[in-house]
């Protein structure tokens, strides 16, 4: 079973934002930090695999989806529980900033 983050449409997205904890990461194929943020990504989501689901929004396949959510520019990580937005990064992080936003809210 692979726990690395996986791509979604906007479609998806909406049935999987029921689940308890995911982080949504908005970003382009032509970004070098949303590239460089997917390596980080990996390896948060092997830490995280049981307490949180990862997925990715193609920036420029979902506008209604970025939209929705207020998306201004990628990458930006929005993490949510049971389906409300609790928290919002932009830009490149690090894993331990993630790892320290998915943990702090945690109920």
């Amino acid at each position: 079973m692979s726990v690395l983050p996986k791509e979604v449409t906007g479609k998806d997205l909406e049935q999987i934002l029921v689940e308890n904890r995911v982080l949504v990461d908005f970003y382009s194929a032509n970004c070098g930090p949303c590239k460089m943020l997917s390596f980080v990504l990996n390896e948060v989501a092997k830490e995280t695999a049981e307490n949180i689901t990862i997925v990715k929004i193609n920036f420029g396949e979902n506008k209604e989806t970025v939209e929705k959510y207020g998306v201004e520019g990628y990458p930006t990580l929005i993490l949510f529980d049971n389906g409300q937005e609790i928290k919002r990064m932009k830009g490149l992080q690090q894993k331990t900033a993630i790892l320290k936003m998915i943990n702090a809210d945690k109920s």
